[in-house]
């Protein structure tokens, strides 16, 4: 079934990462917003966009708004902070509909630390953002922040493999230089991150506290909609669809395995992947 045959909802929201990680914000949506209709596409076929260029991931975010607003959605969620670092001053200039965009939760983490030491768990590329630099500024004051990259980790969850030795061991190489440079509170920066949390919290130990962003872009979203007359007025449960640029039937029993059901996962169209892809 194309996206042609499909019927899609036209006042659907649409949300979009990397990969199968926006699920994390997904889930916090549906939890918010138990009525809206709800389309995501994992552009699973160009993770990690933490490893790629600039101008790589900019043209993957035009593909994919392209892709929504050719399903007449009423708002898109960038469910990436790499692509929010890269991409969202552009795509807010480009395009008029309500876009909400996730960021490293710098502020919240400045105000809970105790020992003055906050952790940044992120991508490469979100970790080079001038967005990153400005929010470490702007509510750091005062405050030690520590940048850990994380090679490794998107593809992972990618693969849904969040426990395996493999992830295992790069969740201790990257967590414990926080640790022993006194970090108590740390930034989930990426939304693979969160599927990750039990083997982080296993390696971190209870009293280190961990903010995920999510939450905030949920109500962010929820206040939008409210504040633009967008809020669906169904009384019936929302429903979503998804679509990958990946391999479907391999990132089917990922979503299936993270979102807790089974999910059908169509192929986003050629003309949303390609040539960006090759």
């Amino acid at each position: 079934m194309t996206d042609a045959h499909r019927h899609v909802p036209t006042d659907s929201i649409g949300v979009f990462d990397s990969g199968v990680g926006g699920l994390s914000v997904l889930r916090e949506i549906r939890a918010t917003l138990p009525c809206e209709q709800l389309l995501y596409v994992a552009d699973s076929g160009a993770a990690p966009y933490g490893e790629r260029t600039q101008e790589f991931i900019k043209a993957r975010a035009v593909a994919i708004v392209e892709f929504f607003l050719q399903q007449r959605v009423k708002a898109i969620v960038v469910a990436c902070n790499t692509a929010t670092a890269v991409a969202i001053k552009s795509l807010r200039s480009r395009y008029a509909i309500p876009m909400v965009a996730i960021e490293p939760a710098i502020k919240p983490a400045a105000m809970m630390t105790k020992s003055g030491v906050v952790g940044v768990l992120a991508t490469t590329q979100t970790l080079a953002s001038e967005n990153l630099v400005l929010l470490a500024e702007k509510y750091g004051k005062g405050v030690k922040i520590l940048s850990q990259a994380c090679p490794g980790w998107v593809e992972q969850v990618e693969l849904g493999r969040l426990n395996d030795a493999k992830t295992e061991s790069l969740v201790v190489r990257y967590v414990t230089p926080l640790l022993e440079r006194g970090a108590d509170t740390i930034v989930l920066g990426c939304t693979h991150y969160p599927f990750l949390l039990a083997s982080i919290r296993h390696v971190a130990g209870s009293s280190i506290t961990f903010i995920d962003p999510a939450v905030a872009v949920a109500r962010e979203l929820g206040r939008r909609l409210e504040l633009n007359g967008l809020l669906s007025l169904e009384k019936s449960p929302g429903a979503e669809a998804f679509w990958t640029s990946g391999v479907p039937q391999q990132v089917e029993l990922v979503i299936a395995q993270l979102w807790g059901k089974q999910v059908i996962v169509e192929p986003l169209p050629a003309r949303y992947s390609a040539p960006n892809l090759l």
